[in-house]
């Protein structure tokens, strides 16, 4: 975000599916108005209390609706962000145009839309590099998945993306791989510390942002820009 809007600049800032709020939390911290559009009411209310144990400042920057992104339009006026974030939910919309169609109206001119979606191009990586043949093949057929929580879900291809998001008026401007080489890290595992944390960091950093690395990377994150 400091790369495209001035240092100090307080930016509306929509996040669909915040979860528990780790993300919603850490920009209001920083001094932006956030809003989180989250469905599960467990959730919701998981991410009122962590609000609720804030300062009185950042409580006050953050609002929270209960609603599905698909239905941004009964919630929202057209233009009312800076920026929206959508990280680690369309892999649960089986009908994902619609959705984004619906984000990319709620943007301001020139405003982000920035995607974390689970990347179809390289979902037989993980079962094969882990001798799941049986998994492996299946994931050159097919875009759904099973995820490590249990549930079924769908990876997205970039190609298909940007198509998307040329047609909804938010094309692509830049993207980025993620997990390039730690997502075969072993649920649980901590992480490591110090000096080799910051090398991992580092090599991530490089590998998702370098071709051919980025394309095989578990997760993309796509940035599109509204017109």
């Amino acid at each position: 975000m400091s790369a495209r809007y001035p240092v100090g600049r307080r930016l509306r800032i929509l996040d669909v599916g915040p979860g528990q709020g780790t993300q919603a939390l850490r920009l209001a911290r920083a001094g932006h108005e956030v809003t989180g559009l989250e469905p599960d009411p467990v959730m919701l209310g998981a991410l009122h209390e962590a609000l609720a144990a804030e300062p009185e400042g950042i409580r006050e920057r953050v609002r929270l609706v209960q609603g599905d992104g698909r239905e941004t339009g009964a919630h929202f006026t057209p233009g009312s962000f800076d920026i929206v974030l959508c990280h680690g939910v369309l892999m649960y919309v089986p009908e994902p145009d619609p959705m984004l169609a619906g984000l990319a109206r709620v943007l301001a001119p020139g405003g982000l839309l920035s995607l974390l979606v689970r990347n179809a191009d390289a979902l037989a990586m993980r079962p094969g590099l882990a001798g799941d043949w049986d998994t492996a093949l299946a994931a050159f057929d097919s875009p759904v998945y099973t995820n490590r929580i249990g549930l079924e879900a769908r990876a997205d291809r970039r190609e298909a993306l940007t198509a998307t998001l040329a047609g909804i008026g938010a094309p692509l401007h830049t993207w980025y791989g993620v997990r390039v080489f730690t997502d075969q890290a072993l649920d649980g595992r901590e992480p490591p510390a110090g000096p080799e944390l910051e090398r991992l960091l580092l090599a991530e950093t490089r590998a998702g942002r370098t071709d051919p690395y980025r394309a095989v990377a578990a997760l993309l994150h796509l940035c599109g820009v509204r017109g």
